[in-house]
């Protein structure tokens, strides 16, 4: 998301080895009991270790299928940690929250701290919320600035609101920072408008820093010590603002006191001085921050010179020592993760071996958590073939497969692509007694009593949901593939 595209799944299991699969295999270590865990049950540390992914269910990969049966893919893929990316706090999915955390899955509402992709439903009087940056600059997303009081509230009664009515097991602020890295070169640099000019006259009683005239008596080069103090405003300001808006009156505790909190900075490979670039640059000091909000956890996310590198080695997090030293030189005790963008473009999509080596690269450094933007960007979903992860009856004649990614119903309703094969029967089940929902394929018309050989061919996924390459063709199930279903009753 850094850069304005924010940036799946833990290949725990790796790829699978086998298109065999044994009787009722089931989900991964683990999974029957955890989806028949209460939430309520469930102990606050779940949501702070172990492999996460990001989802903004408003994609096309999202939609038209069953809530439930997103949470059967993100679960059988391995995940158990879920940031749901509230890109409007006034429109929420409430159905898939509530179907991820009867999976067993800790959910997280991931909202946006310096603005917004979309403005339905603002107050008439937000324009003047928003930061005044050095050069225009027209992407499609509303900055807001951490110095505007006005906005400072609507957003506390907003994500209060959020809190209350959806049953989220945490509230994390990613993205909370002033734009932009490299923003006094590009212009894209802020805020510079009169509400970060009122603030710093009351701070400092000086005028802010000159940034386009080098001739000013008041150029931030030149006048360091000026510039200083600018550099610590901002780093106030983003700091005062979370703050605020989590431990605030009317703020999210308040509202939420059995609530996680996360809060959000941002890692990057510059050099010796990248830790203080990031404090200059975009008002970011991860170690004053925690301090300012006291969360549960704090995530590195990757900023975008580094996300956006085609090449960028999965080994990467080693470059961002500098700032998990910084932080746990202060908190040494916080757990702390690490976002990386898996496919935001599709120059950088990332693939399952990578994945594999940013996976063991982040337990090296010594990390509670990852996560990655965004669940169905990865490069698995282009690349990898369907196949099933588990198997259920769910009446006396019919079953549910359950696939690691979306099918294409049309595939999966051919003539010939369920077979049923051995225990003295061979015959194909008729494409009105199967039925798609998203990942899962249920098939009827199966003997109750006797384990069920089914054959599966022709079944494939589903490009036109993809974000990229939905003129590609698709991938089909593995050669051979048989799954067993056990009989009723078992």
């Amino acid at each position: 998301m850094t850069g304005r595209l924010f940036s799946r799944r833990t290949v725990l299991a790796g790829a699978v080895a086998s298109t065999a699969f044994a009787v009722g295999s089931g989900l991964l270590d683990g999974e029957a009991a955890l989806a028949a865990e209460p939430a309520a049950a469930r102990p606050k540390q779940r949501g702070l270790s172990g492999p996460s992914i990001q989802i903004d269910p408003g994609f096309a990969y999202y939609q038209s299928r069953s809530p439930d049966s997103i949470a059967d893919e993100l679960a059988i893929n391995g995940y158990r940690i879920v940031h749901y990316f509230v890109v409007n706090e006034q429109d929420v999915n409430g159905p898939v929250v509530e179907a991820l955390r009867r999976r067993g899955i800790t959910v997280w509402a991931m909202v946006i701290g310096n603005g917004s992709y979309s403005v339905s439903g603002f107050p008439d009087d937000w324009p003047a919320w928003q930061m005044r940056l050095l050069k225009p600059v027209d992407d499609g997303f509303y900055r807001f600035s951490p110095f505007s009081t006005d906005y400072l509230e609507w957003k506390k009664q907003v994500a209060s609101k959020l809190v209350s009515t959806y049953p989220f097991d945490g509230f994390e602020v990613a993205e909370p920072y002033f734009p932009e890295w490299g923003g006094l070169t590009s212009g894209v640099y802020g805020d510079v408008g009169p509400l970060a000019q009122d603030a710093f006259m009351r701070g400092y009683g000086l005028e802010i820093p000159d940034f386009t005239d080098p001739s000013s008596p008041r150029y931030y080069k030149t006048d360091t010590e000026r510039y200083a103090k600018w550099v610590q405003l901002r780093v106030d300001a983003v700091n005062g603002f979370l703050a605020e808006l989590v431990n605030g009156s009317g703020g999210v505790r308040e509202a939420r006191p059995d609530i996680l909190v996360g809060t959000w900075s941002l890692g990057v490979d510059a050099g010796p001085e990248s830790v203080a670039l990031e404090r200059e640059y975009q008002g970011l000091d991860a170690a004053a921050m925690i301090s300012a909000v006291r969360p549960d956890m704090h995530i590195l996310q990757t900023n975008w010179p580094d996300w956006i590198k085609p090449d960028l080695p999965a080994t990467y997090l080693r470059t961002y020592r500098p700032f998990l030293d910084q932080i746990r030189a202060a908190h040494p005790r916080l757990p702390l993760g690490a976002q990386t963008d898996i496919g935001s473009t599709t120059a950088m999509t990332r693939d399952d071996e990578w994945l594999r080596t940013f996976t063991d690269t982040a337990d090296e450094l010594g990390l509670a958590t990852w996560t990655g933007y965004e669940y169905h960007l990865g490069g698995y979903i282009y690349q990898d073939r369907p196949v099933p992860r588990h198997v259920e009856r769910v009446a006396d004649d019919s079953a549910v497969i359950s696939f690691q990614k979306r099918i294409d119903p049309a595939s999966a309703k051919l003539s010939r692509s369920f077979e049923i094969v051995g225990g003295g029967q061979r015959r194909f089940i008729e494409p009105d007694a199967v039925s798609v929902d998203g990942n899962r394929v249920t098939v009827g018309t199966l003997p109750p009593r006797a384990l069920v050989s089914l054959r599966v061919a022709n079944v494939t996924d589903q490009p036109s949901t993809w974000l990229y390459h939905k003129d590609e063709p698709a991938n089909v199930v593995p050669d051979d593939l048989v799954v067993h279903v056990p009989p009723a009753g078992r």
